[in-house]
């Protein structure tokens, strides 16, 4: 559950470090977050501990996984008015390449919101936008 008033915090200032630091499993795998205007960008960082495959070497897919689905919740916790973490109800993950020991980086788009539910496209690259390593969508409950 997060801290209303460190996302009130984080949605007023912009600054994601508290927001970050206050979820165990970000912490974990190094999750960061920048805003630029109205994008939001996320930023997985070369860190040997998420490695699944030490021969490649290569991200463990659970890792991408996560960091997608985290960030996806984080977007929409930013984009809401309400000070209440969504809660995840479907997630559909397409691996499309390997994901290297590298600086991996995902953004989402609202695809669709209702009144009581979100839908949530993610896309996540290591070099280039225009190759993605996965892409994934998710749909959320927003309220009990």
């Amino acid at each position: 559950m997060m801290n209303p008033e460190i996302l009130r915090y984080t949605q007023e200032t912009g600054d994601f470090s508290r927001m970050l630091e206050s979820i165990p499993y970000a912490r974990f795998i190094g999750l960061e977050c920048d805003r630029f205007g109205d994008d939001l960008i996320f930023r997985l960082p070369k860190k040997e501990e998420n490695l699944g495959n030490p021969i490649l070497p290569a991200i463990h897919g659970g890792v991408i996984g996560g960091f997608m689905e985290l960030s996806a919740v984080i977007y929409l916790m930013m984009s809401q008015e309400t000070l209440r973490m969504p809660r995840i109800v479907d997630f559909s993950l397409d691996y499309l390449r390997a994901g290297l020991n590298r600086e991996t980086f995902a953004e989402c788009q609202l695809t669709r919101q209702g009144n009581r539910v979100a839908n949530v496209m993610i896309s996540a690259w290591q070099k280039s936008r225009s190759q993605p390593i996965a892409t994934a969508r998710a749909h959320f409950l927003l309220d009990d």
